[in-house]
């Protein structure tokens, strides 16, 4: 009973009982039948086996594509929020017209560093001394980094520095809130070297802090 497997030719000899159903009573098959019936049934079993590996493989992949499209979809938004974030600092920061820039100073960090370097604390506080002696001075603080690495880890990098230097006008020059704008983060945007070098990109991981003063205010 073993052998009879689907495919097989066999040759049946028997009788029909009273239900109309046939009871062998003697089935036949050849050995080379047997052998082309057992490779057939082998044959339809890997190609079940295959085609059942291959829809899990197609799933895995149709999985993974969809993941990564709403990866993709999320980076997109995100370099439509830096761009939005970029074009309003540029707006607050790039046009100065209304303004004479009375002093500055520029503090520096190390690649990928957001902690201001404690030498920048005597400046910065100088600074803010000699701003309040002019009247309706504001305070602009603007952070930048260098174009090495993405868009937006540098667009990060250059708000986190210009909190940090912001903090320690409020926390240690105590400058009131009123006289300072919005710390503005421009990213990679305004590279005031092109230069590749270590050195070229020092110059762009920074933040400019000036003293401000309406020309409405001064006169003009």
């Amino acid at each position: 009973m073993a052998a009879l497997i689907p495919g097989l030719k066999v040759k049946v000899e028997g009788e029909y009982n009273q239900d109309r159903k046939l009871v062998a009573t003697s089935v036949k098959f050849s050995g080379g039948d047997l052998q082309k019936a057992q490779l057939a049934e082998a044959a339809s079993r890997q190609h079940r086996q295959e085609t059942e590996q291959h829809k899990v493989e197609l799933e895995k992949q149709s999985a993974a594509l969809k993941a990564q499209n709403e990866q993709l979809q999320l980076h997109e938004e995100q370099l439509v929020s830096h761009k939005a974030q970029i074009e309003a600092a540029v707006a607050r920061f790039g046009d100065m017209d209304d303004y004479y820039i009375l002093d500055e100073v520029t503090v520096y960090f190390a690649n990928g560093k957001v902690k201001v370097d404690p030498k920048y604390e005597a400046p910065l506080l100088e600074l803010t001394t000699m701003a309040k002696d002019v009247q309706g001075y504001v305070i602009a603080v603007t952070g930048y980094a260098s174009s090495t690495g993405s868009t937006e880890v540098n667009q990060k990098l250059s708000e986190d520095r210009a909190n940090n230097v912001t903090n320690i006008l409020r926390q240690k020059a105590n400058v009131p809130l009123t006289r300072i704008l919005a710390p503005g983060a421009m990213g990679e945007s305004r590279q005031v070297n092109n230069d590749k070098s270590a050195e070229g990109e020092a110059e762009n991981r920074r933040v400019v802090v000036r003293v401000l003063q309406n020309k409405a205010i001064a006169g003009i």
